[in-house]
């Protein structure tokens, strides 16, 4: 089954380490991404990039920013290949962030082609 790992932690808390702290991050990111189970992923760019577009009466609504105001953003995702929820979430408990975030774990709808 696939799932997504959804990335959520502090934006601050990020941007409050050093260079030397968030390279070494980074590693351990890059060394989780390599794992088999990994099949897809990305960092996303702060909150303060975001665009939120949503459609009322008809009428296309844009705005700057997050759809709302959040203590821990979405700051990236994994798509993972687990033969269990289970075993997805032992997988995603090994996502760094998970030490200072939070990891969502969702399986990802298969349909059926007719």
């Amino acid at each position: 089954m696939e799932v997504l790992a959804l990335i959520h932690g502090s934006e601050s808390g990020w941007n409050e380490l050093s260079d030397e702290e968030r390279q070494a991050m980074y590693r351990r990111y890059t060394e989780f991404s390599e794992r088999p189970e990994v099949v897809g992923g990305a960092e996303l760019q702060e909150t303060t990039a975001a665009t939120t577009v949503r459609v009322r009466n008809g009428d296309p609504m844009v705005t700057d920013g997050p759809y709302a105001e959040v203590k821990e953003a979405l700051g990236g995702f994994y798509i993972l290949e687990a033969d269990s929820i289970d075993d997805a979430c032992r997988l995603a408990a090994e996502i760094p962030a998970a030490e200072h975030g939070a990891i969502e774990v969702r399986p990802v709808v298969v349909r059926e082609e007719s």
